[in-house]
């Protein structure tokens, strides 16, 4: 493994991130796999705290993946872009309105796309990354005081990472990109969450969402892995849904404080899953 640095951690607020429930994940790492694969990357705490020397990650949100990529080939430009930017209720509306003009949109460089990610992720509420049918950023103003939109020394330390280590990043089905998988690797799967009720539902930041049918491909994903004899742990809620759907498999039950929901009463202490078939 690569020398940890304390100072790769997330960029960016993630629903469902996993700073929180850190020590409970890495118990359960086997300490020896030749690759690492995440392919549901989202704010990358698991990957940044193994820092392993070779990873596949993946993420169906196109702008997550161009932030990635942006922070390890571009992070001097990236910084000093998101110098320019506003703490400011009509400046933060008027650059969450350019992916309503698709044609200007594509005109931004990777950089300025990354830049604007960022910056709305840490003023919009809450953290909040959501986008409606369009696949258009819909997350209002968050109204704080002074929100730490470059953090120069994460920024850089987390470009030095993914400069060091082999890291392929993927923005694909969560499938497709565990096509060539071989036996000895080790996979992380961190998908969005099987809903507490149906109102307290949340897979918003990517067009299409991730429904029941999803959480059953995943399984039989995960089914097609043991039968080939490849380790993999994966997090979800503790919901009958995915308690029987996983019944067959190793099951801990942990709680984490979830601090990203769109309303205040429903963030705190929540059960969660550990599945694994190890």
């Amino acid at each position: 493994m690569l020398q940890r640095d304390k100072f790769v951690l997330p960029v960016v607020k993630w629903v469902g991130g996993k700073r929180q429930l850190l020590p409970e994940i890495i118990k359960h790492i086997p300490e020896k796999f030749s690759v690492y694969y995440e392919p549901f990357l989202g704010g990358a705490a698991v990957l940044f705290w193994l820092q392993p020397p070779r990873a596949i990650v993946n993420d169906i949100n196109v702008e997550l993946i161009n932030m990635y990529q942006v922070i390890k080939n571009d992070v001097e430009l990236l910084i000093e872009d998101l110098k320019k930017h506003r703490n400011d209720r009509e400046y933060y509306y008027y650059l969450r309105e350019l992916d309503r003009d698709k044609d200007k949109f594509r005109e931004l460089t990777p950089v300025e796309r990354a830049s604007r990610f960022i910056y709305l992720n840490k003023t919009c509420y809450n953290g909040l990354c959501r986008v409606n049918r369009n696949g258009e950023f819909n997350a209002p103003f968050g109204k704080y005081k002074n929100p730490n939109i470059v953090n120069e020394r994460i920024l850089r330390s987390v470009s030095k990472y993914l400069n060091r280590a082999q890291i392929e990043f993927f923005n694909t089905d969560f499938a497709e990109v565990l096509d060539d998988v071989k036996s000895d690797s080790f996979i992380y799967f961190d998908p969005p969450y099987y809903p507490l009720s149906e109102s307290a539902n949340f897979t918003g930041y990517v067009q299409g969402g991730f429904g029941p049918e999803e959480q059953i491909r995943l399984k039989q994903v995960c089914d097609q892995l043991s039968s080939r004899g490849i380790r993999f742990l994966l997090s979800n809620s503790a919901t009958d849904f995915i308690l029987n759907l996983y019944r067959d498999y190793y099951i801990e039950i942990v709680r984490a404080k979830r601090v990203i929901n769109s309303r205040g009463d429903r963030r705190g202490p929540v059960s969660e899953v550990l599945i694994r078939n190890y």
